[in-house]
């Protein structure tokens, strides 16, 4: 959430930001509703003032024996007790109203974000590794995973529906190897904390950082009220709402190796084959809790970090600046990192890494106190994929892939994978 002390003084700024989001300004509805809303504060403060002397006032009376005059401060209390309630309930419908239009606010992108209506105008920082060479170019990596017997969407589709898969055999290993491969580098290397953390959590927290209430069509709640969470950056980020943390703990890495839920509401008829897009995925997820004036180096820290995975793999990919329309809701500053699939011949997004500034902890309330003036301060919170898992699996099929149908492991996960080298077909799963 935004300050609303930093949009009543700079409302001309506020709105140029929001036009960088594709959005209508905001500024005049919000100052109405604020100025209202404190107008009220002020008449009921100053009205309970009231209230609190006419009754030392009846007290002093009754002392001195003028039983008529505490009558009639009496009758004039309980007119101001009538009025209270009226405005107590007015006050909190605007605070109400005012909220719900602050809570629906994207962050506020960064002098640096290159200005842009959608993804089309992303910013390319740079590539990285060589594509692979022309054999891999027709096979994609479902068609490579059935075609290996270990990839199976009609019998996941039998048990679930659309868009899950079932992994068999060497890809489920190929999988959780990625997934410890990936724990190992973040822990053991880049100074991360692995954390288990619940699958399962309050609105509170996926209000804090930002799911709700706008996106709750894209998630999945259960009968109770819970949420499946969408990513470990809520369960991460949110282990410290309404907390004080010592600034000599700062900054905080976490990482997380957990399934995702995602309804997908919005992607009717994209990538409908395969894994790219599921309702159920497993992801490594990096979250840094930091303090204000070291977000920015955090954040490239990050980026490098996940990085790292890709480098290790030998996966071609390329890093691009996310422009201010393409933007996530919580972000200031976005990096996505797009590896190459040869299968699709197309560069797809393996890893997010955003800056959220102190957008996520106004909304949860995650404070240290500055060592220097001993002053509160909003902490500033980042998340990236480090990386996704699934997504990782495809590249490596597609990149991997050899003449006879077989995939290739990648040295670093062989120690993994029981020093298996090379995947091949198995029969029993091809044969139905």
């Amino acid at each position: 959430m935004l300050d609303i002390q930093w949009i009543r003084q700079n409302p001309d700024t506020f709105d140029i930001a929001l036009k960088k989001r594709n959005l209508e300004p905001q500024s005049e509805c919000i100052l109405s509703l604020d100025t209202q809303y404190r107008s009220l504060i002020r008449q009921i403060e100053k009205i309970r003032a009231q209230r609190n002397s006419k009754s030392e006032q009846i007290g002093q009376a009754i002392a001195k024996g003028n039983l008529l005059l505490a009558d009639t401060i009496k009758a004039e209390v309980s007119t101001i007790k009538e009025q209270l309630p009226l405005l107590e309930a007015k006050e909190n419908e605007i605070k109400s109203s005012l909220n719900q239009i602050l809570s629906c606010i994207p962050n506020i992108p960064l002098e640096d974000v290159p200005i842009g209506a959608n993804e089309k105008e992303n910013i390319l920082i740079r590539s990285v590794g060589n594509k692979p060479n022309a054999i891999h170019l027709s096979k994609e990596h479902f068609e490579i995973g059935e075609e290996l017997g270990l990839m199976d969407f009609d019998r996941s589709a039998k048990l679930s529906g659309a868009r899950f898969s079932i992994l068999a055999s060497h890809l489920a290993l190929l999988e959780r190897a990625l997934g410890q491969f990936m724990l190992d580098l973040h822990t053991s290397e880049h100074g991360y904390t692995e954390v288990s953390a619940p699958l399962l959590v309050r609105d509170e927290a996926m209000y804090g950082t930002g799911q709700l209430p706008k996106f709750a069509n894209d998630m999945f709640c259960t009968t109770d009220g819970r949420w499946l969470i969408p990513t470990s950056e809520v369960s991460l980020t949110n282990i410290f709402s309404n907390e004080i943390i010592d600034f000599n703990l700062l900054p905080l890495r976490l990482v997380a190796l957990a399934p995702s839920f995602r309804s997908e509401a919005g992607s009717a008829g994209r990538d409908t084959r395969g894994m790219l897009r599921q309702h159920q995925f497993w992801k490594c997820e990096l979250v840094s809790i930091t303090k204000e004036e070291e977000s920015h180096i955090e954040h490239e820290r990050m980026l490098s970090c996940a990085e790292k995975v890709l480098k290790k793999l030998d996966l071609h990919y390329r890093i691009v600046s996310l422009c201010s329309g393409d933007l996530g809701f919580s972000a200031c500053k976005t990096y996505d990192l797009e590896v190459w699939l040869p299968g699709q011949n197309l560069y797809r997004e393996i890893s997010s890494c955003s800056n959220c500034g102190s957008f996520q902890s106004r909304r949860m309330n995650s404070r240290y106190r500055d060592s220097f003036n001993k002053s509160l301060k909003f902490t500033h919170t980042l998340n990236g994929s480090g990386v996704a898992v699934g997504r990782c699996l495809i590249a490596i099929l597609e990149n991997y892939l050899n003449k006879d149908g077989s995939v290739t492991i990648p040295t670093i996960l062989r120690p993994y994978m029981h020093n298996l080298e090379v995947i091949k077909k198995n029969i029993l799963w091809s044969n139905r």
